[in-house]
């Protein structure tokens, strides 16, 4: 895989099973060059049995060829929408009609429904500020929707007010902005309520003026109903089984030090929004997804924060199910200590939900009775993102070491466990282009501790020049599936070694929280185990010519490595959290990110700040930024290039103009293209192949 190969990767969205079970509808987005932007469109994916594969298929995957679109020749999957941007889709619960997110070319996604049996969509809403979220009203009827509403004058909300002609904004909270957002608390999120139209009805049209002064017809919408009032955030939506009530996580106020954690909230539908709706207490939890049962039980996936609420560091959420949800006692349906469970539940017919759990690079669906009970769905080395069941069919989105994403079957009784049967094949076109499937391995660390993660090593003999790579986050990982960055630059020469060390997620609190206030310490020494290991391991590895990447907490830690190890010949710092006390105070998680990960004190954010050491560094490095990063602010990267600058040190600083801490995952396409060459140009400089 190449950097121009960036448009054959296919990323699938969940997927949303028909009543009967037969089919499902994705949505299927790619970044496209020619547009600079994601496309994407809905494609119907029929599943077939889920306790066999169809007929001519090996391991459920069509033994046709496939396409130049990536899916299968025979297996009747088919476009079902042609619009520049169309996501999220979920079908009604009498299986009608398709509600989904249609964005146009620099136009926010308004929600949209499909008549199942053909026909053209029909625009539900005409928001300013668009639409992030839904859900169905069990009858149908209507849509619960969240959408941003702007204070009147700011945000284009008044014809002529430009953004630097704004009002001042008066701050008083300890935070105020956020990544890929910017300023939110003028714009707070809010639940509404709209009447699905009748797609079969004569369309109405109304006359809007256009900037010629000429009137242009176009079709009305319904209106909807506001249901918070509270100018606050608001996620999550549930409904009640009976389609009375619909519950929310409402942003709650943020005291200093604490992570942002929201209430969960009640709101009755049957008569206008006067309130808050009645407040369910989760007493130390802070709420991340809820869903109703059939029975009325809510289930809730919270993470502990304690009674201070600061303790989020490796702190993994558990399910918590309430029975009687008006006077509630949340019961813990899994460990947090040794189970990374996540995603939204999905509640089952017969009790219990469905949810994802995170282990080791692998990401699996598991099934989690009321009664605290975990049985694992599937297993082996696939990274299960999202599912969905109806008519007795589970149908996951999924990708492995060949697979960017796909739709694949699993069979609800299957106690064992197995790999997904593909129904799709979407990575097709990608795999085409050369795919190299990375080796797994484990080394004994220093002091004992087992290090895992994979190496990925080019065709041929020879000795590569390695690159040790190391993720985000710290409560992160690396996982199993197939990964551009990996591809592109084995595909150049290199072999690439890359783990998951302590403070990674995936592995147990206990390997996430042995970084907390000790960062730079035992994740230092894991990651160079690591590569020392692999080297050893596989002869094919030059561990005489190396360099070392990372982004965001990697970027942290390749620049803490570069100032204590000088064994490298070149560094790319992307995106770093690289001095905490500047990061107070500046960054969207400022105000509690560092006090928990690296402590308060002078003394202890010196002894884990790679700004303070980067006066050691003589390794030349590469600094690469977002101009509208507000997670690991442009500031952080400024100072730190600029103090290696003043020490001599070969450095580089590139700032992508108009991005943010997402760019190498969702940025402009063309950027992502020239990130890519600009990452091959300086390892071809500093550690050439060959």
């Amino acid at each position: 895989m190449q950097a121009t190969d960036l448009p054959l990767i296919r990323t699938v969205s969940r997927p949303d099973v028909h009543p009967d079970g037969t089919w499902a509808v994705v949505s299927v987005t790619r970044p496209d060059l020619d547009a600079d932007a994601t496309v994407g469109q809905l494609w119907r994916v029929p599943l077939g049995s889920a306790g066999g594969v169809s007929e001519g298929s090996a391991n459920g995957v069509s033994t046709g060829s496939a396409n130049a679109e990536g899916s299968v020749s025979g297996d009747e999957s088919r476009r079902l929408t042609r619009g520049f941007r169309d996501t999220a889709p979920r079908i009604s619960p009498d299986g009608a009609l398709i509600a989904f997110l249609r964005a146009q070319p620099q136009s926010a996604p308004q929600l949209w429904v499909l008549p199942t049996g053909g026909g053209e969509a029909v625009q539900v809403t005409d928001r300013k500020l668009g639409v992030t979220d839904f859900r169905w009203s069990p009858d149908g009827t209507r849509i619960a929707f969240l959408s941003r509403e702007p204070q009147p004058g700011r945000y284009g909300s008044v014809e002529g007010i430009a953004p630097g002609a704004e009002p001042p904004r008066r701050i008083t909270e300890w935070s105020w902005t956020r990544n890929g957002l910017g300023y939110h608390r003028d714009r707070p999120q809010h639940a509404f309520l709209v009447d699905v139209p009748d797609v079969a009805a004569e369309p109405v049209v109304q006359p809007v003026p256009t900037a010629e002064g000429e009137p242009e017809p176009r079709p009305t919408v319904p209106e909807p109903r506001r249901l918070t009032t509270d100018d606050v955030d608001h996620s999550g939506i549930a409904f009640t089984p009976d389609g009375g009530s619909i519950a929310v996580i409402a942003e709650r106020e943020q005291g200093a030090g604490q992570v942002p954690r929201g209430t969960l909230r009640v709101l009755p539908l049957g008569a206008p929004a006067t309130g808050g709706g009645s407040e369910v207490d989760l007493g130390t939890l802070a709420p991340q997804a809820i869903a109703f049962g059939s029975g009325g039980e809510l289930y809730v996936v919270a993470q502990d924060v304690g009674a201070d609420g600061k303790d989020f560091v490796a702190r993994n959420a558990a399910l918590y199910v309430l029975s009687a949800w008006v006077d509630p006692a949340p019961r813990r349906l899994t460990d947090p200590e040794t189970q990374e469970v996540g995603g939204e539940p999905l509640p089952l017919p017969d009790g219990g939900v469905l949810l994802a759990l995170a282990s080791r690079g692998t990401q699996q669906v598991v099934r989690i009775s009321d009664d605290g009970v975990t049985t694992q769905l599937t297993s082996g080395d696939v990274v299960v993102s999202e599912f969905d069941a109806a008519g007795g069919t589970l149908a996951v989105s999924y990708g492995d070491p060949g697979t960017y994403g796909e739709v694949g079957v699993v069979d609800l009784a299957d106690a064992e466990g197995g790999a997904p049967r593909r129904r799709t094949d979407f990575s097709a076109p990608l795999r085409a282009t050369g795919i190299v499937t990375p080796k797994e391995l484990t080394v004994t660390g220093r002091d004992g501790y087992p290090v895992h993660g994979w190496i990925a090593v080019p065709e041929g003999t020879g000795r590569f020049p390695t690159l040790l790579m190391i993720h985000g986050g710290p409560y992160a990982s690396y996982g199993v599936g197939l990964f551009d960055e990996v591809q592109v630059l084995v595909d150049a020469g290199y072999a690439v070694v890359y783990c998951n060390p302590r403070g990674s997620a995936g592995y147990g609190q206990a390997h996430g929280r042995a970084i907390r206030q000790a960062m730079g310490t035992v994740d230092l020494h894991d990651v160079l185990d690591f590569l020392d290991g692999a080297a050893a391991e596989d002869g094919r590895l030059d561990g005489s010519r190396v360099g070392v990447l990372g982004g965001s907490y990697g970027g942290y830690l390749t620049a803490w490595t570069i100032a204590h190890d000088h064994r490298f010949a070149g560094a790319i710092v992307e995106r770093g959290f690289l001095d905490p006390e500047v990061f107070f105070g500046t960054s969207d998680i400022g105000s509690f990110f560092g006090s928990e990960y690296v402590g308060e004190t002078p003394e202890q954010i010196a002894a884990q700040s790679p700004q303070a050491v980067a006066g050691q560094v003589r390794t030349p490095t590469l600094v690469m930024h977002s101009e509208l990063d507000l997670r690991c602010p442009l500031s952080q990267a400024e100072r730190y290039y600029s103090t290696l600058k003043l020490h001599g040190v070969e450095t580089e600083l590139v700032v992508f103009p108009g991005e943010n801490h997402e760019l190498s995952r969702s940025g402009r396409p063309r950027h992502r293209q020239q990130r890519f060459e600009l990452i091959l140009d300086w390892w071809k400089r500093h550690l050439p192949v060959g």
